[in-house]
């Protein structure tokens, strides 16, 4: 799949405002700081289309991003776990996260972003036990692959799988330095499309 063409669409704070159509929507989801602006950016080959940031915590609502003139879109939901955010705002974003995660019709696969070089945190495995709870599609994409050589990724692999208690199969290693996993992210999503 080629995107040929991404575009902002909006930003919701109110869960009573989340975008309901007929338009299928992949979600990224993942703490603070792991890269989900960065991945949107990669997959679309637009720089600044979703904003990062170096201070974690950035994203505070649900930005959508229209793709390839409304084929489809991306949903970018807040990161979990900033520490500095204050409880109030945590809370916040947590309700907004699950409320689009567990009412959203046009979802079709949530991307659970998880750092390669890491054991995924309390939070990660939280999420990951929500999203099987609630039955949602996922797959999990450990980014920040370059800074581990193929040797380490397999490791990484096998310990990201066992610490989520999922196959290892529905983990894809993704880099937005060297776009690394960024064809097979597209073409997992054209399948459902």
């Amino acid at each position: 799949m080629l995107i040929k063409q991404a575009t902002y669409l909006t930003s919701v704070v109110d869960k009573e405002k989340l975008i309901s159509d007929e338009k299928p929507e992949f979600a990224f989801v993942g703490r603070s700081n792991v890269g989900k602006s960065s991945i949107i950016n990669n997959l679309t080959g637009k720089k600044n289309l979703a904003k990062t940031s170096s201070s974690p915590g950035h994203t505070r609502m649900i930005n959508y991003f229209e793709i390839n003139g409304g084929q489809f879109r991306f949903v970018d939901l807040p990161g979990y776990g900033f520490h500095k955010a204050g409880k109030k705002n945590q809370s916040m974003w947590a309700e907004l996260i699950e409320s689009y995660l567990t009412s959203s019709e046009c979802l079709k696969t949530v991307f659970m972003l998880v750092d390669s070089r890491i054991e995924p945190t309390e939070l990660d495995k939280i999420m990951c036990k929500f999203l099987i709870q609630t039955g949602r599609n996922f797959v999990v994409i450990a980014t920040k692959a370059d800074k581990l050589s193929r040797a380490k990724q397999n490791q990484a692999k096998k310990q990201i799988a066992s610490a989520l208690g999922i196959r290892e199969d529905i983990i894809i290693f993704h880099s937005s330095l060297n776009s690394q996993g960024k064809e097979q992210i597209l073409n997992y999503i054209e399948n459902l499309i």
